[in-house]
């Protein structure tokens, strides 16, 4: 029996009705090659400064990238067995062919997830394969990949070509040197790739590295962190350094996005109390990320870095997959979160400066039209970020449209940023987010609420000019 092909459906994930569609195709037509601006990643600043060729299939497509093996986790199949690493370093699968086969043969867990439309966009647009992922096909498939990936320009930099990806952030912690982005600024392409000042770790007085966090900090910016005030000049150094290193965003991952400010005196005694080595409670450690947010906010306000706020997912929901496996191993899960009261204090407080720039994402679909989408529509300070994780689905980018545009329109958004390790699904994501947008822009063409003019016109804005005027460029 011949093994079935793997074709790309031209018209696929835009509306079904067939003259929508024709209008939808037409949109798409004029954001379809438009370059890719990608402000919100998490591929690491070694990889490009460091230009090593991906290892294998297994390597670039399984192994690092939770939303593959949470799947198969999902169904049974033990993370040893597809090559996760494990945190004492024990054995696990280092058979590439074994791993890859593993992910072929339960192909069709996939089935109606955006993590297929990934892959399948993937191997056939940037692989060249024409078979559909089996037992049987995984070797050929496994093969025809392993050809692509050793061409000569198929590496990290290499992949900024061949993706068309205009501009890509990465996500360091506030401890980190910066070391790799200046051996990329070195190399010409500081003006391609810059990174993101994440510092979640120095925030959270209850982590587990937040000593280790602080004293580092501390050593870069050469500041006394023993005192409060220290610690805050600290920050505020460290976020220099990544302005000077090309940064135009801050990343904030906390719980909750309650941003009510402590009195001084309470914040310095509950930091004083942390660097001392006392028992902080977690009442205690959450008053204090929300002081710190609204801290941060503050600090934006005066060196111009755009503050991203994406809260409400418990991370590491598995303590045996966390103390196994360690962070980010597909067993984050979402809560719910209260976004009118949480931001209240930070927009009271800049909500309308226009120094301040923030763009709030959630998981919460309950909140866009009840919360976000209220909140962008009215001060100047705020866009509502792209549907995020599990949300940057075809589906649930049709319900970001739907619930939130009638409120904030279509330019109080930030345009589509991708969130993802996985390097080889960049093109994938954004194609996947420019078609739901013209399938949704479509319908108001269809119902009379927009000219095919206006769509298109939109549609780049949304691909294109928002993105861009979301993270402009710093002067340092």
């Amino acid at each position: 029996m011949n093994a079935a092909r793997l074709t790309l459906d031209p018209n696929r994930a835009f509306p079904a009705d067939p003259g929508t569609r024709e209008i939808a195709v037409r949109i798409y037509e004029h954001v379809k090659d438009l370059p890719i601006i990608s402000m919100h990643g998490h591929v690491e600043a070694q990889a490009f400064a460091e230009n090593t060729p991906f290892p294998d299939p297994a390597q670039l497509l399984i192994v690092p990238d939770h939303y593959v093996f949470r799947m198969l986790a999902s169904q049974g199949v033990n993370l040893d067995d597809l090559g996760v690493p494990r945190q004492d370093g024990g054995a696990v699968e280092t058979d590439s062919r074994a791993i890859w086969k593993r992910f072929c043969e339960n192909w069709k867990l996939y089935r109606g997830t955006p993590s297929r439309f990934w892959i399948e966009h993937e191997l056939v647009e940037v692989f060249g394969v024409d078979l559909v992922p089996s037992a049987e096909t995984a070797d050929a498939i496994y093969d025809q990949i392993a050809s692509v990936i050793a061409e000569e320009d198929f590496t990290p930099q290499g992949l900024l070509d061949r993706f068309d990806i205009e501009i890509i952030s990465t996500t360091d912690p506030a401890s980190s040197d910066l070391e790799f982005h200046r051996q990329i600024r070195e190399q010409g392409l500081g003006h391609r790739v810059v990174p993101t000042f994440r510092p979640d770790a120095a925030l959270t007085l209850t982590g587990p590295t937040f000593k280790a966090e602080v004293e580092a900090i501390g050593k870069l910016s050469g500041e006394d962190v023993s005192t409060y005030e220290g610690y805050l000049a600290a920050l505020r150094h460290r976020r220099r350094a990544f302005i000077e290193a090309g940064a135009r965003a801050t990343d904030h991952g906390h719980l909750l996005p309650n941003t009510q400010p402590l009195p001084d005196e309470e914040a310095a005694a509950l930091y004083g109390r942390a660097v001392a080595g006392e028992e902080i409670s977690a009442e205690e450690g959450a008053a204090f990320e929300a002081h710190m947010l609204f801290q941060m906010a503050k600090m934006s306000t005066e060196d111009g870095l755009v503050m991203q706020i994406h809260p409400g997912v418990r991370r590491d929901h598995s303590t045996e997959i966390l103390e196994t496996y360690g962070k980010d191993k597909g067993y984050d899960i979402p809560i719910g979160v209260d976004y009118t009261r949480g931001v209240q204090p930070m927009l009271d407080a800049f909500g309308r400066n226009p120094n301040f720039h923030c763009i709030l994402f959630t998981i919460d679909e309950t909140v866009y039209s009840r919360e976000l989408a209220p909140i962008a529509g009215t001060y100047p300070a705020v866009r509502l970020g792209a549907p995020w994780w599990f949300i940057d689905s075809p589906d649930g980018m049709r319900r970001f449209r739907e619930l939130a545009t009638e409120t904030a329109g279509f330019y109080n958004t930030s345009g589509f940023v991708d969130d993802t390790r996985a390097f080889a699904s960049i093109p994938a994501r954004h194609d996947l987010a420019r078609r739901i947008d013209a399938g949704y822009l479509a319908n108001l063409v269809a119902e009379g609420r927009l000219t095919e003019e206006e769509a298109i016109e939109t549609a780049v804005d949304l691909t294109s000019t928002l993105p861009k005027a979301s993270y402009p460029p710093i002067a340092h």
